[in-house]
């Protein structure tokens, strides 16, 4: 009945969508799986896309081509850039969204592009024939082919809903698991494990005092995430921020006997950076109260998201210690929070690529590799859908490295060194984060990708006219001469001290006290020159100069340690040849087959005794 396909999606959450929609636009023809064609990019839990390294990623989604960046702009509600009182390096956008055009927007983008087409139904199996995928097989026993699978399940395998005493099977709430593939995958040889995740209770906006809450408006001049020309918000809705106190407390410890988390009904590992509210309370005792973000959940609806209240007690419980925090006092409760429980995959049985080494053709992407997070999870099944389409048309692999985007961290540390627990990203986590900022994700990214098909020429266009902008106000900048009687009395009202000879004017950009809005104010000609360029490429050039030394350090450590990138590993290597190699690390080594030196000095376990010995023998 269906044609073949090259490349199956299963799965609609953020992963599947953007597998989906990379796959198609490179060329391949796609079939995008889902157990409910009216939950397509659901946001499951918060109405918020980005954040703290979460917003570099979309940005860097956006600049390769993908969609999310697009769908969060086209359905945002409130747009902040956190951690303005740091380096650049720290900003970070987020939006807070329209939950239901969010999904809107992405199943439109997904049914404007034609290669793509549906199917509503279980994924029961994969087919699998001579160690490479064929296609799946569905709960109604219809086979269909493909040439290769790409796995988004989410929190849907074997998936349990915990509320307090009572559990029963559900992907989501109201939403039934998906069964069958976990045992399948592990007759395969696969291993998986068990983890958890949850979400707060949802209550009525109209029932809430928001007098007694902190508002939280969104910037003054909104942003946004994409490169393209989605439209900055005219309009903002405020979020508010109120607290938890002892007596919310006292509440909720009434309840713990009946908490699945802590009576171990529970097996699978939290999120540890998103801890329940049981947990926070259980865990940091000491404090006597936390903070609640109390999130609308659109343009048009009266459904409140309480950010910071994630439980699984009993739904009477979450009820009465709701009604406890200052505004809630008359809340009314939507739906309870839950705890949901579901299978997952540890990711060191992944290619870079994020192709199984089990199963050529068939990989993996989002919450089954272990990740939490919508944007974890998009820009894995961005990567899945460009490397499955690659790989049936006979084309390179595309891999980032870790100086090129997060994404390219994010991988690497599942790949390599796996993750016991819900990975999150932090910007922590990248140890070249003056280079992957926020801000230059098109500068990286763009050219790559344009170049496999994703970003369009009117994209390449603009990257490069912003190029050349930033390459001319640098260089008119570098030819400006300042004098003391033309600047010196600016600079005394920025509290930093006066110059006594001309000098550059570039050299009073490094001064900390003076940002690109002062170093305008205080000179005429400086002001004329920048006026004439957009602002994001004066802040582009201003970033350059203030942090010139820093990014210089990390591109020359980048390079280097790309060195070891170069140094091939062919797959079948035994490594049971090399004899001075550490038990643990020959073991590691051979349970994740690294296809660098670089990358095998990245893999837990393996010291750097045994990355000089590998060296040594390959150089042999």
């Amino acid at each position: 009945m269906l044609p073949e396909y090259d490349v199956i999606v299963v799965g609609a959450g953020h992963a599947g969508c953007e597998a989906a929609a990379a796959a198609a636009k490179m060329g391949s023809k796609v079939l995008l799986v889902t157990m409910n064609m009216g939950t397509i990019a659901q946001m499951s839990c918060n109405p918020a896309m980005g954040g703290v390294a979460k917003g570099q990623i979309v940005r860097e989604i956006d600049a390769l081509g993908g969609q999310s960046g697009i769908v969060s702009d086209k359905s945002m509600i409130q747009f902040r850039m956190l951690n303005m009182s740091k380096g650049p390096a720290m900003w970070s956008p987020r939006t807070q969204n329209d939950r239901m055009r969010f999904a809107e927007e992405w199943r439109l983008a997904l049914e404007g592009i034609a290669n793509v087409d549906f199917w509503q139904e279980m994924a029961k199996e994969i087919l699998v024939k001579d160690g490479r995928v064929a296609g799946i097989k569905t709960a109604l026993g219809l086979e269909i082919k493909g040439k290769a699978v790409v796995l988004t399940n989410g929190t849907f395998l074997n998936g349990k809903i915990h509320i307090g005493e009572k559990n029963f099977g559900g992907g989501r709430t109201g939403e039934k698991t998906a069964t069958g593939l976990t045992e399948q995958l592990v007759s395969f040889g696969f291993e998986s494990g068990r983890m958890k995740t949850g979400t707060p209770p949802r209550v009525d906006g109209r029932s809430l005092d928001y007098s007694k809450m902190e508002e939280q408006p969104g910037d003054e001049k909104p942003g946004k995430f994409s490169y393209s020309d989605t439209k900055p918000l005219e309009k903002q809705v405020s979020c508010w921020i109120t607290y938890t106190n002892e007596a919310v407390h006292a509440e909720l410890r009434e309840g713990f006997e009946k908490s699945p988390m802590f009576s171990g009904r529970i097996k699978g590992l939290g999120p540890r950076y998103c801890p329940s509210i049981e947990d926070k309370i259980n865990r940091f005792a000491e404090r006597d109260r936390h903070q609640i973000f109390v999130e609308p959940e659109g343009w048009n609806t009266v459904e409140i998201y309480v950010n910071g209240f994630s439980t699984s007690l009993p739904e009477n419980v979450q009820h009465e210690a709701l009604r406890k925090i200052p505004g809630f006092e008359n809340a009314k409760m939507f739906r309870p929070g839950y705890a949901i429980e579901y299978d997952f995959f540890p990711p060191t049985q992944l290619k870079l690529t994020l192709e199984t080494q089990l199963i050529d053709n068939l990989y993996f992407a989002g919450q089954i590799n272990g990740t939490t997070g919508y944007e974890e999870a998009a820009c894995q099944g961005l990567m899945a859908g460009i490397n499955a389409h690659n790989k049936v048309h006979e084309k390179e692999a595309f891999i980032l490295k870790r100086s090129e985007a997060y994404i390219g961290v994010l991988i690497d540390d599942l790949v390599n060194k796996g993750t016991q627990e819900p990975y999150r990203m932090f910007t922590s986590r990248a140890e070249y984060r003056i280079l992957l900022r926020q801000d230059n994700a098109d500068l990286r990214l763009t050219e790559m990708g344009h170049k496999l098909g994703l970003a369009d020429d009117t994209r390449l266009e603009k990257l490069i006219d912003k190029r050349n902008d930033i390459k001319r106000l640098s260089e008119e900048l570098a030819k400006i001469k300042v004098e003391p009687e033309t600047v010196n009395a600016g600079l005394e009202t920025l509290n930093t001290s006066t110059i006594q000879e001309k000098i550059a004017a570039v050299n009073l950009l490094r001064r900390p006290q003076i940002g690109l809005s002062e170093f305008k104010a205080i000179n005429a000609e400086i002001a004329s020159v920048f006026n004439k360029y957009p602002q994001e490429v004066q802040e582009q050039v201003e970033i350059a100069v203030k942090y010139e030394s820093y990014i210089d350090r990390e591109q020359k450590l980048a390079e280097k340690i790309g060195t070891l990138d170069a140094y091939k590993i062919l797959s079948d290597f035994d490594y049971d040849r090399v004899k001075a190699l550490s038990a643990e690390g020959r073991e590691k080594l051979k349970r994740i087959k690294p296809e660098t030196i670089g990358q095998a000095s990245r893999i837990s376990g393996v010291s750097p005794a045994d990355i000089s010995i590998l060296t040594i023998y390959l150089g042999k």
